[in-house]
């Protein structure tokens, strides 16, 4: 299995020669029947030849046009944090990609980990697990975590992630590019944020927004980064970014686009002597901490550095006598906030609105049952 990394090179065309030529050829071909399957596939739900289950709750889906890592996590827990303050109660629902049996997978235990009041359901059948979030946990409003692609599930709010590095996939469907769906897929959206926005210059921002409003003009648009917070232990523990300034470190990551967290941690200032590349959703094994281990001998490290999506793996407070640490990040708007929180607002109003009416009818069933007794 190839790397992150190696696979954007290839189809980007960065890595060049015959062998890589041919790569994308076949990637090409494959790419068409896929394109065909994923326009039916929409046609049938935009035509409404196809089901799709309403709750009686609003959605708001959180989701993107591309694979790999576009910051879907954190802008979760925003929103989560969001309607929280306001006193929704909130469910996130997820298919669970990677999970073994019966637990649960990497973004959900990093969920966990920084939402412990919110519960998360993982199923593949989302219907079925909003059902369960409203009867059971008696959830107001459900977050439908990377949704945007899950149209069996209908939503009031599809907001979408454009990872600014590659906000459009390079054009190309999977395998020849990174798009899940066509670009004009965006029209859905009622929300655009994107992600990373600080790693490209405002001028290039400005040429992404414009091309957004072309095909979704209504929708709120938001720009964002990803700041780092802290870095964190296996135990919950945090300590100050500068521990890692100017300290050797064998870096780590099994995440989607690993561009991102190279650019976080250049912002730290710590000398990365060593980088190790797993696919997304990887599970550490034995030999692979081995390996770490190797590489944090070679290069003398006095840290090994990761994301909080691969430390909930790890799950260890050293290797081999190095510490391990990940940088915790937080979600920093740098424009529309404010916007965007006026296109959730309504479903706000709305989730208290049918919680207020639940209310009053079980009172009223509850004065009816009082009168009936006394006749």
């Amino acid at each position: 299995m190839i790397s992150p990394s190696t696979f954007r090179d290839l189809i980007s065309g960065r890595r060049r020669g015959v062998a890589a030529a041919a790569v994308r050829l076949v990637f090409g071909a494959v790419s068409v029947p896929y394109g065909w399957a994923i326009r039916v596939r929409n046609r049938g739900y935009d035509r409404g030849s196809k089901e799709a289950y309403r709750p009686s709750v609003p959605v708001i889906s959180v989701g993107n046009l591309t694979v790999g890592g576009t910051g879907k996590t954190p802008m979760v827990e925003w929103l989560a944090r969001h309607l929280r303050e306001q006193e929704v109660r909130v469910a996130i629902l997820s298919r669970g990609y990677g999970a073994e049996q019966g637990g649960l997978n990497d973004e959900a235990l990093e969920l966990e980990l920084s939402l412990p009041d919110v519960p998360h359901l993982q199923n593949p059948d989302r219907a079925a697990s909003a059902e369960i979030a409203i009867d059971e946990l008696a959830a107001q409003l459900l977050l439908l975590d990377d949704g945007f692609q899950h149209r069996r599930l209908e939503r009031d709010l599809d907001l979408v992630l454009l990872d600014a590095t590659e906000p459009f996939g390079f054009d190309r469907l999977l395998p020849r590019g990174t798009l899940r769906e066509p670009v004009a897929g965006l029209r859905r959206a009622q929300g655009v944020v994107l992600s990373r926005a600080d790693m490209i210059p405002p001028a290039a921002r400005e040429q992404v927004r414009a091309r957004v409003a072309q095909l979704a003009p209504t929708a709120a648009w938001a720009e964002v980064e990803h700041r780092p917070a802290a870095l964190l232990d296996s135990n919950g523990g945090t300590s100050p970014l500068e521990t890692v300034r100017d300290q050797p470190v064998v870096a780590c990551c099994g995440i989607g686009n690993p561009a991102g967290f190279r650019h976080t941690l250049e912002g730290l200032g710590c000398r990365v002597e060593r980088w190790r590349e797993f696919p997304d959703h990887h599970d550490f094994t034995r030999e692979d901490v081995d390996e770490l281990a190797k590489l944090a001998r070679e290069a003398n490290a006095r840290f090994i550095v990761c994301t909080r999506k691969d430390l909930v793996k790890l799950r260890v407070p050293s290797i081999d006598g190095v510490s391990l640490r990940a940088v915790g990040v937080e979600l920093n708007f740098l424009r529309g906030e404010a916007e965007l929180a006026a296109v959730i607002a309504p479903l706000v109003e709305r989730a208290r609105a049918e919680n207020n009416a639940m209310f009053d009818e079980d009172a009223g069933d509850g004065a009816d049952g009082e009168l009936g007794g006394d006749a």
